[in-house]
C-alpha cells in the first residue's frame, strides 16, 4: 500500500465519500470473508456516518456498525 493509502478508516473524515484503497486482516481469513460479505473490498465507496463508541459506515445502499479495530484493517 502506498504511503497515500496509509490511512485507516478510523481516520476518516463524517460524511465523506471515500474508496477503499485496501483492506489487511493481518491473514485472518474469516475477517477478510466477513468484510467482503459486506462489500468492504478495494475499489468499493464507503462512508463514515456516525462515529461514537464503534463507527457506522455505509457500503452501497446498506450501513453497518463496525468497532475501531475492525476498521483500523480497512485503508482508504
Amino acid at each position: 500500500m502506498s504511503q497515500e493509502s496509509s490511512r485507516n478508516l478510523n481516520d476518516a473524515a463524517l460524511g465523506v465519500e471515500y474508496e477503499i484503497a485496501g483492506v489487511d486482516t493481518q491473514g485472518d481469513p474469516e475477517m477478510e470473508s466477513f468484510l467482503f460479505s459486506l462489500g468492504c473490498f478495494s475499489g468499493q465507496h464507503i462512508t463514515v456516518v456516525d462515529k461514537k463508541r464503534n463507527l457506522v459506515v455505509a457500503i452501497k445502499d446498506a450501513r453497518y456498525n463496525i468497532d475501531p479495530q475492525l476498521a483500523a484493517s480497512i485503508f482508504i
